[in-house]
Parts: C-alpha cells; sequence; structure tokens
C-alpha cells in the first residue's frame, strides 16, 4: 500500500512543474524555448513548407488530423506488408498478413496500440522503429494539439468571433519537439540503465542452464528502451514483446517498474495544470481534477482489493502459509498483486493499455473495473483526449444543468443549441453502439468469437476487447483469438470510430460556440467551477455509462462472479 501511494504522490509532485513548462513550450508568448528549439522546428516547417503562424479553422485543422493519420495508415500498413524485403531485420521476420497489418497501422495511428501479434517475432526492427514508435509520438501530440486548441477556444477568456483554432502542424510538431522527444529520452536512458536492451542486434541463442531442456534459446533484442518510454508516457502501451511490461527485458526491476508505471499517469495530469494555465480556468480544472482523481482512488482501491481475494479456480493449489496470498494467477512475482492491480487501474484509466500481469486472470471484480474504466474513459484519460472526453460530458452536464434551472442551455455563456447538442448526444451514444453492437454479432455469429472460455467470461472476453478498441486502450483478456479477419476488421471499425469522433466533436462544438455572443450572466447562470457543477457532471457520467453498460456487466463479470460461488 505505502508502494502505491508512493507512485501517486511522485505523479503529482512531477506534473505540476511539467504541466507549467507544457503550458509555456506551447504557449503563444515567444520565449526562450522558441530560441532553443527552434534549430529543430524551423527547418522542419521549411522543408514541409507550413506556415506555422497561419491559424486554421476548426474544419482545416480537423481535416490536417485526418490527412496526416490517413497518409500514416497507408505508409505503416504497405511497410508492415514488407518489412520481409527491407533492412533492419536481422532476424528475417516475414511480412505481416495484410488484415494484421491493417488493424496495426490504425490501432497504432489511433493512439491505441492493440496489438494482435506478437512484437518480437512478427515485426522487424525497421517496423518498430520507423512506423510504430514514429506513430507513438504522432498520435499523443495529436490528442493534446487538438486540447489546446480547443482551450484556446472554447475555454479561454476571448473576443468572440476569435478567427481560428491554432495550426495543427505547429502545435503537434511543438508538443513532440519540445515534450515528448526530451521526457521520452530522459525516461529510456533510466530504463537503460535499468537494464531494458537498447540494441539493432539479432537475437541472442542461450543455451539454457536447465540440463534437461536440450537445444538453445532465442532471446529477442532490438531497441526496447526508447520504445518502452514513449509507450508509457505517450498512453500508447504496445510492447515490444508480446506479454508487455510483464517481460522482464521491458520491466526488469521494481525501479524500472515505478518508473513505468508513473509514466503512465504523469502527462494526462500535467495537461490538466497546462490547460488550467492556457486558458486561465484554474478553479475549473481543479474541479475536473478532484472528479478524476476520485474516480482514480475508488477504481484502484476495488482492483486492489479484489486482487488480494483468491482466485476461486485455484482454491487449495497453493500454501497460503508460505507467504503466497490473493490472486496471483496471471501475475509477475516480483511485484505482486498490489503493483500489478495498480498498473492495471491505470492503464484502463487513461487508455495507455500497457500490461505488467493478465488483465484475463483478474478476478471478476477486478476484470469488470477495468472495463469500467474504459467505459467512462474519462478518468485522466489518454494524453488530451482523457481531458475531451471530460469536456463532452460536461457540455452534456451544462444542458441538464440549464434545463433544471429553467434557463437556457449554455456553456461558457455561448448558448448551447440543437446543432451543438445533437453531436455531443452522437458523441456520447457512439461508444455504447458500437461495443455493443460489435460484440452482439460476434457472439450470435457462430466461430466468429475465438473464445477460449465459454460462459460469462467468454463473453467478458468479447466485450473487453471492442472496450479496448473503441476506448484507444489496447489492452486485452489474453485467451482470445484476434488475429482473424473479423477481429481485425471488425477493431478497425471501433478503433477509427472510438478515436476520431469523441476528439473531433469537441473541437467542432468549440468552433461553433466562438463565434457567438457571450450571453450576460445573471443569477441563473451556471457556475462550472463549482463543486455542485462538478457533482452533476460526476453523476451525470456514472448514469450514462451504467445506463449503457449494465445488462452487459451482468451478463460478462457480474455472472460470472455469482456463478464462481465466491460472490466479487
Amino acid at each position: 500500500m505505502n508502494d502505491m501511494i508512493a507512485i501517486y504522490a511522485v505523479v503529482a509532485l512531477l506534473a505540476v512543474p511539467l504541466g507549467a513548462y507544457i503550458a509555456n513550450a506551447v504557449g503563444e508568448r515567444r520565449g526562450r524555448l522558441d530560441k532553443l528549439f527552434g534549430v529543430i522546428e524551423t527547418p522542419i516547417y521549411r522543408l514541409s513548407g507550413l506556415r506555422p503562424d497561419h491559424a486554421m479553422s476548426w474544419q482545416a485543422y480537423a481535416m490536417a488530423i485526418v490527412k496526416l493519420h490517413g497518409a500514416l495508415i497507408v505508409f505503416a500498413w504497405l511497410l508492415f506488408m514488407g518489412q520481409g524485403l527491407l533492412p533492419l531485420n536481422p532476424d528475417a521476420i516475414p511480412g505481416m498478413a495484410w488484415d494484421t497489418a491493417l488493424h496495426t497501422a490504425v490501432s497504432f495511428a489511433t493512439n491505441t496500440n492493440q496489438q494482435h501479434y506478437s512484437g518480437q517475432s512478427q515485426l522487424s526492427h525497421l517496423s518498430q522503429t520507423l512506423a510504430i514508435v514514429t506513430l507513438q509520438f504522432v498520435t499523443p501530440a495529436t490528442g493534446a494539439a487538438v486540447l489546446i486548441a480547443i482551450a484556446r477556444t472554447l475555454l479561454k477568456k476571448r473576443a468572440d468571433g476569435a478567427p481560428g483554432v491554432g495550426n495543427y502542424y505547429h502545435d503537434m510538431t511543438r508538443l513532440v519537439v519540445r515534450v515528448l522527444l526530451p521526457l521520452a529520452a530522459v525516461v529510456a536512458l533510466m530504463l537503460t540503465w535499468q537494464g531494458v536492451p537498447a540494441s539493432y542486434q539479432a537475437a541472442h541463442q542461450i543455451e539454457p542452464l536447465d540440463p534437461q531442456v536440450e537445444g538453445v534459446q532465442s532471446v529477442p533484442l532490438g531497441p526496447v528502451a526508447s520504445m518502452v518510454a514513449i509507450k508509457q508516457l505517450g498512453t500508447n502501451g504496445g510492447g515490444w514483446f508480446g506479454p508487455n511490461s510483464s517481460v522482464p527485458l521491458e520491466n526488469p526491476t521494481p525501479l524500472a517498474n515505478v518508473i513505468e508505471t508513473a509514466s503512465i499517469m504523469l502527462i494526462p495530469v500535467a495537461l490538466l495544470v497546462a490547460v488550467a494555465l492556457i486558458a486561465n480556468r484554474r478553479r475549473l480544472m481543479v474541479g475536473i481534477g478532484a472528479v478524476m482523481l476520485a474516480f482514480s482512488l475508488v477504481s484502484t482501491s476495488v482492483v486492489v482489493m479484489s486482487e488480494r481475494m483468491p482466485n476461486a479456480a485455484l482454491t487449495g493449489l497453493y500454501q497460503t502459509d508460505a507467504g503466497l496470498q490473493g490472486n496471483l494467477e496471471g501475475k509477475e512475482l516480483r511485484f505482486g498483486t498490489d503493483l500489478s492491480a495498480l498498473w492495471g487501474s491505470w492503464t484502463t484509466q487513461t487508455s495507455n493499455g500497457s500490461v505488467n500481469a493478465m488483465h484475463d486472470s483478474f478476478n471478476p471484480l477486478g476484470g469488470m473495473m477495468l472495463l469500467m474504466d474504459m467505459f467512462v474513459n474519462v478518468t485522466f484519460g489518454g494524453i488530451g483526449v482523457g481531458l475531451i472526453g471530460f469536456l463532452l460530458y460536461l457540455m452534456l452536464a451544462a444542458f441538464i444543468g440549464s434545463l433544471m434551472v429553467g434557463r437556457a442551455p449554455e456553456l461558457f455563456g455561448k448558448p448551447l443549441e440543437t446543432r451543438e447538442m445533437r453531436w455531443i448526444s452522437l458523441a456520447i451514444l457512439a461508444q455504447p453502439l458500437v461495443i455493443l453492437g460489435l460484440t452482439a454479432l460476434t457472439v450470435v455469429l457462430p466461430g466468429l468469437s475465438q473464445t477460449s472460455n465459454a460462459g460469462f467470461h467468454g463473453l467478458s472476453q468479447v466485450l473487453y476487447e471492442f472496450t479496448s478498441a473503441f476506448a484507444n486502450n489496447g489492452s486485452g483478456f489474453e485467451g482470445l483469438g484476434d488475429d482473424t479477419p473479423w477481429w481485425n476488421l471488425a477493431c478497425v471499425v471501433a478503433l477509427l470510430i472510438g478515436r476520431f469522433v469523441p476528439m473531433l466533436v469537441p473541437l467542432a462544438v468549440a468552433g461553433w460556440l466562438v463565434t457567438k455572443r457571450s450571453a450576460p450572466s445573471g443569477r441563473g447562470t451556471l457556475a462550472m467551477d463549482s463543486a455542485a457543477f462538478m457533482g452533476l457532471t460526476a453523476g451525470v457520467i456514472v448514469i450514462v455509462n451504467l445506463l449503457g453498460f449494465l445488462p452487459a456487466l451482468v451478463l460478462g463479470p457480474i455472472g460470472e462472479a455469482v456463478t464462481s460461488g465466491t460472490g466479487f
């Protein structure tokens, strides 16, 4: 327990100065950082023909995102299929099947990093570094860029009708060059110090120490440390190795585990501070942060409690008096149940998706809370998109709250009208429609699900996979045979809708609202930075997600818990 408290404290202490740095790095005032990083950024702008001072409309900003990501998807897709013919492939790994390559390209281009492959055996060093790691920098920077664009339009107090929401390429470049690259370099060096491989060598062939084991064992290597650093910092999650950070080569020591765990939450929390400074909305961000922290503490506490309970399937098979307590199935004994539960909770709260234990082996209550984290998806959430998602619920709460006090719906003094509410509702309802629709189709058609378990847990495996895809999380209930054309293509649909609809709709709403005249405040005006309004928003989040997903939870983890004979 002390370890978990310390990691929460480390994140809080580091997030405040990092948030202030991010606000300065992407702010509108020119300063020392422009001179320092201009050496890198200016040639990029000149080579690409970009005008960083040219403000875009929200439509142009959104179109720039779609065009860049479309081009990156095609590039990565072709690279994955053709990697067998390309250099930096010392282990002679062949190209991917077209459907697996497409799913992988879309997954990493949507900041999801859901893996239907095992990286060390199915991707070359070139594919891992040129495609995977590049996307792991671009996609979190895009989420943060959209958040900054919304902050400078919808949240910041400015004149009505101020033109443009910013320049996407300028915002994204500064976030990559000034924030993600320096942070990833520091974390990569720390992980290399702890023993994470950083090499372009081929796999090593070693003789096992056990004389009963014949032959040699192949130990795959590569520039693992640099990928692990950005996978954690960028709420990416895709590991170099198939089992992710439960493999000692990705997560070799207790200190490495602390570094990787803290990295999951660091930038999402820091962005609260950055937006508070950019938009001058300190009280609002404190209120939002308090709601997020409350959700986080509840989720983490429940998952930790669940994993301290024994696994019903293993009752009587191990000695509890030998110090082996709780549900150790699928967990690293080096970390135990608490640190595995903390990682599992944080990785689903932030859409990170990396793992240091197998979520499929969590007790039913623990697995249910991981699902709830992804349903809510705004408990800090992914970089940028977590706070953007919270703003979606805040918009819905503002609409409901305004009607409750008998006032025309408004948001920060701007009227919320039919167009805005139609798109806000669509962005919120897209999640249950896509997840439950694809889940129902998969389990009703024979041969599609490929589950390793029947009954309640089998349904949970299917539900988790589509939830992970839509929430841009990437973790999974392993044991699912997901490398099939159906799973690859169905998840591509969930990945694309789950990424771009909840991210671009708030950008559009911000673009629409900024051109409207602000209504004068009065006695009936909602104080959106008040504790009462934050409580209303939290209630809206809980109620919307329970209404959408409670029946599926009853048929999945709740049903599994009841029938296992151990309750929760």
